[in-house]
């Protein structure tokens, strides 16, 4: 059969630091093409709703599948399902992906019908078993592990077997130059590591993964980084060398393959120190750019978010990583409730400190425990506003002054970092992409304005809703985390990290023992 993956459009913050390439798309194609299927992949990312038709009408499809990993993208997703069924009516539809997991039922009712079905959990494992059902006995769709129609469901989800087996079907992208994170450019994705056993309030990675967490063997990681063409990389796990063991079989791996690429990845802080040698080692093979999630700059703020690790351990890991000649990016989340006071108290310790700052907003999400447990009423129904950019919760200052010190806030970054002062200071750095043709991070450096801006964010809230989500039913005090679970938590067993790791992570999360 032919089988066409799509992804939606960008989000607001992609249009400006970065645009990954589709990884959890290609992973899938690759295990749909190994069962002899005809495979091609459309990214909407670097692509229009108009090349998405042509596709439609010039290769005619048996399959469309969708990929939504974030909640924003449900309305396009549905109306490009719909536009589906009414061009080729016999094609199968269906959508998969992490928001997608959580969000199944809605889906499927917001599409009346033209959304075959919803496939919930990792879809390299469910994919293939659905096509060869597609292609055979459609009614046989709810017998699929993870699969969710109007009429039913099939058993629960199932894990994948053994990360080393999965392989990205890379090649099917065919603007590869258009991904980027900041001065990575372009750059490619690639995941070493899957899950994560914290339990973040915010976070819904452990909720869909049920707090297991597995990694690939050093062999294949090296294996396809190999292969990999960009000189950037950016590295997908939620939470980089958890283990220590494995980071550093890793990079010894890379040193000895003579891989010469430059890294960005994502960490706690905590994992940071205790791992100090690995995150050492791999600075000298290219680690030059590092995400710290340090969420609050105060301890009640850690507290709310249920993150705990002490505000001095956060600054004691900025330093560290300083030190090590890495460029720090972090993540502060803007509760609604802040006033002007609090955006000041912002502002100026952004100022006062080197690394990137990224302000977001505090957004509850189908999948966390904080959309079941949140006290504060949701202010709006519209999927398109839940993108860590829009206030969804009632804002203690009025919406436009929220909006006006949420970006006056977020212009301390652009005044740090973008435009000319960035310019200056990587004059070398830009030429080179220039001269060979790469112009993301260029253009990223002046976009700043025409993304961020009170007055737009205002008009977001005007727009017509087409599809309104369904909200939670009234808040908890606490949540059963396995009710939320979308792959089945297997506990201890499901998370492949030595017992001194898995101590250190009980320690440092604040949930019940699940």
């Amino acid at each position: 059969m032919k089988f066409l993956a799509v992804h939606p459009s960008p989000l607001m913050y992609t249009k400006i630091y970065l645009r990954l390439e589709p990884l959890g798309l290609e992973l899938v194609a690759q295990a749909v093409r190994q069962e002899g299927h005809e495979v091609r992949i459309l990214d909407l990312q670097v692509e229009d709703h108009k090349a998405y038709l042509a596709c439609l009408n010039s290769w005619k499809p048996d399959v469309v599948a969708f990929s939504c990993n974030y909640l924003a993208n449900v309305p396009e997703i549905v109306d490009l399902a719909k536009l589906t069924k009414a061009t080729r009516s016999n094609t199968f539809v269906f959508v998969g992906g992490h928001s997608a997991s959580f969000v199944a039922r809605e889906f499927l009712e917001h599409a009346e019908g033209a959304i075959d079905c919803v496939v919930k959990g990792e879809g390299e494992v469910s994919v293939p078993i659905l096509l060869t059902a597609v292609e055979h006995d459609r009614k046989a769709i709810t017998k699929v592990p993870g699969v969710v129609t109007l009429d039913g469901e099939g058993p629960a989800a199932q894990f994948v077997e053994s990360l080393d087996n999965l392989r990205p079907a890379r090649d099917l992208l065919r603007h590869r130059r258009k991904y980027f994170i900041g001065v990575l450019d372009p750059c490619a994705s690639i995941e070493f590591a899957r899950g994560c056993p914290w339990d973040c309030s915010f976070c819904s990675a452990w909720t869909f993964y049920g707090r297991s967490y597995r990694m690939v063997s050093p062999e294949k990681a090296v294996d396809e980084l190999a292969q990999v063409q960009e000189p950037g990389i950016f590295l997908v796990d939620d939470v980089a060398f958890i283990q220590a063991k494995q980071g550093l079989e890793i990079g010894e791996a890379i040193a000895r393959r003579g891989i010469k690429k430059q890294y960005y990845l994502e960490t706690r802080g905590d994992v940071l120190l205790r791992n100090k040698e690995v995150f050492k080692f791999w600075k000298t093979i290219g680690l030059q750019y590092m995400f710290i999630g340090v969420e609050a700059i105060d301890e009640e703020g850690l507290r709310m978010h249920r993150k705990r690790i002490s505000l001095g351990k956060n600054f004691e890991a900025l330093e560290f990583a300083r030190s090590l000649g890495i460029t720090v990016a972090i993540n502060l989340i803007a509760d609604p409730d802040w006033d002007r006071k609090r955006f000041e108290v912002i502002r100026q310790w952004c100022l006062e400190i080197p690394e990137i700052v990224n302000i977001s907003v505090n957004t509850p999400y189908p999948g966390t425990e904080s959309w079941h447990t949140e006290t504060r009423e949701f202010q709006t129904r519209d999927y398109r506003l839940f993108d860590i950019q829009h206030a969804v919760l009632p804002t203690r200052l009025p919406l436009p002054e929220f909006y006006d010190e949420l970006v006056r806030t977020q212009q301390v970054l652009n005044k740090k970092h973008l435009g000319w002062a960035a310019l200056k200071s990587t004059a070398g750095l830009a030429a080179g992409h220039l001269l060979r043709g790469q112009t993301n991070f260029v253009k990223m450096l002046w976009k700043f304005n025409s993304v961020y801006n009170p007055k737009l964010q205002m008009a977001d809230h005007q727009r017509p809703v087409s599809y309104e989500m369904r909200l939670p039913p009234p808040a908890q005090e606490c949540m059963n985390a396995k009710s939320l679970y979308i792959l089945p938590p297997k506990g201890r067993q499901g998370r492949a990290i030595d017992d001194s790791t898995e101590q250190f992570v009980e320690t440092t999360r604040m949930g019940s023992s699940l």
